[in-house]
């Protein structure tokens, strides 16, 4: 079967079909290449075709391209990968380069035969790319399509043609938000911004008329025409000289130069806009191929491609029967159970919220109610739709409305009595069947589950904070925990389109195990007199989204200090977090508990918008007269997560690498640039890292301690993705 069919129509119009065959999606593979440009060269070369018109067979045009394709590239060439990419780089543009001059004479621009795209649907990455070489661009009118190019949001940027074109269509200017950013447009979006240039009814049959009617001067690219000049201007223009200044800027002060993608796209822009477009794309396939051999690149990949899909599909799913949630009850309508009761109703699926008061639950069934207010006015959503959401939540405090309910969700206060006894409530009523699931950060599944009558269905659910826009959710299996439960988990988390990991019960389990202790280094750094503006800084410049003393503020002091008071409670004479505590309880009494009081390592104006770190902290740890270099800073943050992570692994609490990766990124950030701890650790070696473990050791204590895995590891000269990534493969 081929991805590529053509047929011609009795008016001389060439249709190209794109179908992958059991796929949802068209995807272009290594062996697509030669057949697309096969057909291309048999309708040129027919006097009898008069126009030519790429389609797809399935509802929406295609999902980008096989990420197995740059493999065989970089395997092509042997020992010399850099080549066997940019080669087939350039293969790919002169195709592209040949459909977009269509056999028109290269002095007269004369003669070429008119070829549109028609796209009847989602058009992402090389689905939007092949269009751009085409003369026009035909959508169908369907606001659930995507276009644009999401490719920088893992790590590489468009790199088949689709950066220098959109840059000489647009200007760099209006390009900017769909490359650097990797903004999608819904069809009609798309066309406003000038990506596309019809949306309609029939696309096949506007781009067959169009081709049939063209001319010469409709088919001619504005690139190939005699004065061509770039929207916004060039860069040695007045005006395209301050947007690329402000472009340079913008991006550097976005990426504080980790990502190597969005500084190599900018750079393809700018040296491309210097010269003819063909010696432009050449540039770009250079860059391109440079982003691609990058190991930030092929772990951005891996991560938040590869292994995040493979998540979502359910890589770690038992093999137990479908168990698709028809009707979750979700147990306590504060911002946690509020947020969870409208992603529930958003996916379809009938809710009953339930809270000790009624009036409660009614204001957690109206976070529903705005949340689709807001989509309705954005028009996002429609009002029938959005009615039809918040109608599928009921509010209430009677804990019979949870007899059907195949799946509890219990999100109420984290304390263990107050959860046993919803636990049993919930019991008393549901059928044998139910699953319950406890929504919660630190307390411990399997001393829960002891409340349940059915401790094998019960089970952990961990979503975070806004529920409605974080993508992770941790699922955690206590010792009883049975496989049906973990797979209803699972299916629930596909249903609601965010992405599972599972991992086995532990204190803090997996992410808080992580995220704490990189808090806690930060508020130790204050103790010793490191200046926390190096602090924070050095945690951005090295990628993490927020340092760590904005994110205790943003979390709210006195949760730090509970939990600390209920870990040193388990921990007895092994807690080793006293010197943080000194910080975070002198805190607690001065009232400064982040920025909800207006006021924590940070001061706050009355609108709660930051406007400083605070001068009170630095008066009661100033700063000390030697600082420590930037990179002792950074690599104390990102040790103290990595080696954590490399416990829970060693330790059975993570049981999948890809998990470990995946979950830290999506759950808090962690350098998204890296591919998460473990592709960090396996970036910068085994052995250098062991090396590093013993100097934080000697020069920090026994937490940045290397654990024997990785001293094993480095040992034996190997990584974690080479040890225990195989496909499917589990650290157990």
């Amino acid at each position: 079967m081929t991805d590529f069919t053509m047929e011609k129509d009795a008016d001389g119009v060439a249709v190209i079909t794109w179908d992958v065959k059991g796929k949802s999606m068209n995807v272009m593979s290594m062996e697509a290449w030669p057949l697309l440009d096969s057909l291309f060269d048999e309708a040129l070369a027919d006097d009898t075709v008069k126009g030519i018109v790429i389609t797809s067979g399935k509802d929406s045009f295609a999902g980008g391209m096989d990420l197995n394709v740059i493999a065989k590239m970089k395997e092509s060439a042997g020992d010399d990968p850099a080549r066997g990419l940019f080669e087939g780089i350039m293969n790919a543009h002169g195709i592209l380069r040949k459909l977009e001059r269509a056999g028109m004479d290269p002095k007269t621009n004369k003669g070429g035969k008119p070829v549109a795209a028609a796209l009847p649907g989602t058009a992402l990455g090389i689905g939007l790319e092949i269009p751009l070489a085409c003369h026009r661009i035909f959508v169908a009118d369907n606001p659930k399509a995507k276009i644009g190019l999401p490719e920088i949001m893992v790590g590489i940027f468009p790199g088949m043609g689709g950066t220098t074109r959109l840059v000489r269509k647009m200007g760099a200017m209006a390009a900017s938000p769909l490359l650097l950013e990797g903004k999608l447009n819904d069809p009609k979006g798309a066309m406003r911004a000038g990506v596309i240039d019809e949306v309609v009814e029939d696309p096949l049959a506007a781009a067959k008329a169009w081709v049939l009617a063209a001319k010469d001067a409709d088919i001619l690219k504005p690139w190939d025409a005699k004065g061509y000049k770039m929207p916004g201007g060039a860069p040695y223009h007045p005006a395209g000289f301050m947007t690329f200044v402000g472009a340079s800027a913008m991006v550097n002060g976005k990426t504080k130069g980790v990502y190597p993608a969005a500084k190599a796209l900018l750079s393809a822009v700018y040296e491309g806009a210097l010269v003819p477009f063909d010696t432009a794309l050449k540039i770009e396939a250079r860059w391109f191929t440079n982003v691609l051999m990058n190991p930030s690149s092929g772990a951005m990949i891996r991560s938040l491609f590869i292994n995040k899909e493979a998540l979502e599909k359910g890589a770690n799913r038992p093999d137990v029967p479908d168990q698709r949630v028809k009707k979750v009850g979700v147990l306590g309508a504060g911002m946690m159970g509020a947020g969870i009761a409208l992603v529930s109703a958003q996916a379809g699926i009938e809710v009953v919220l339930i809270d000790q008061k009624q009036e409660a639950a009614d204001r957690g069934k109206a976070h529903a109610a705005d949340y689709a207010a807001k989509g309705v006015s954005r028009k996002k959503i429609t009002q029938d739709k959005a009615d039809e959401m918040v109608a599928r939540i009921t509010a209430t405090t009677d804990y019979a409305a949870l007899a059907d309910a195949d799946l509890i969700v219990e999100a109420v206060f984290e304390d263990p009595k107050i959860k046993a006894e919803v636990t049993k409530a919930v019991d008393a009523v549901t059928n044998a069947d139910c699953i319950f699931a406890t929504n919660t950060s630190t307390l411990p599944i399997t001393e829960l589950a002891k409340a349940s009558k059915n401790p094998e269905q019960f089970i952990g659910i961990h979503f975070f904070s806004p529920v409605e826009k974080m993508m992770l959710v941790e699922i955690i299996r206590g010792k009883e925990t049975g496989d049906r439960a973990v797979a209803k988990a699972l299916d629930f988390v596909r249903q609601i389109r965010k992405t599972p990991i599972v991992v086995n019960d532990a204190r803090f389990f997996y992410a808080n195990r992580c995220i704490i202790p990189y808090i806690n280094e930060g508020i130790r750094m204050v103790k010793e007199g490191v200046s926390p503006a190096l602090i924070e800084n050095a945690a951005k410049l090295v990628g993490m989204p927020l340092g760590p003393l904005q994110l205790v503020d943003e979390t709210s002091i006195d949760l730090g200090a509970k939990i600390a008071r209920a870990t040193k409670a388990a921990m007895g004479d092994a807690y080793p977090d006293g010197e943080v505590d000194e910080v975070i309880f002198w805190m607690e009494g001065e009232g400064r508990l982040g920025r909800k009081a207006g006021k924590g390592f940070y001061d706050y104006d009355e609108k709660g918008k930051r406007t400083g770190l605070s001068s009170a902290v630095a008066r009661q740890y100033p700063q000390a007269d030697d600082q420590p270099e930037l990179i002792e800073v950074q690599h104390r943050l990102l040790f103290v997560q990595s080696l954590e992570a490399v416990r829970a692994l060693e330790e059975g609490v993570l049981m999948d690498i890809r998990e470990g990766d995946v979950g830290a990124i999506l759950g808090w950030g962690f350098a998204p640039w890296s591919g998460g701890p473990l592709s960090w650790l396996d970036m910068i070696g085994a052995p250098y890292a062991v090396e590093r473990c013993d100097q934080l050791t000697e020069a920090h204590g026994p937490r940045f301690a290397c654990p024997e895995v990785l001293r094993e590891m480095a040992a034996k000269n190997q990584s974690f993705y080479g040890r225990f990534g195989t496909e499917g493969a589990q650290a157990a």
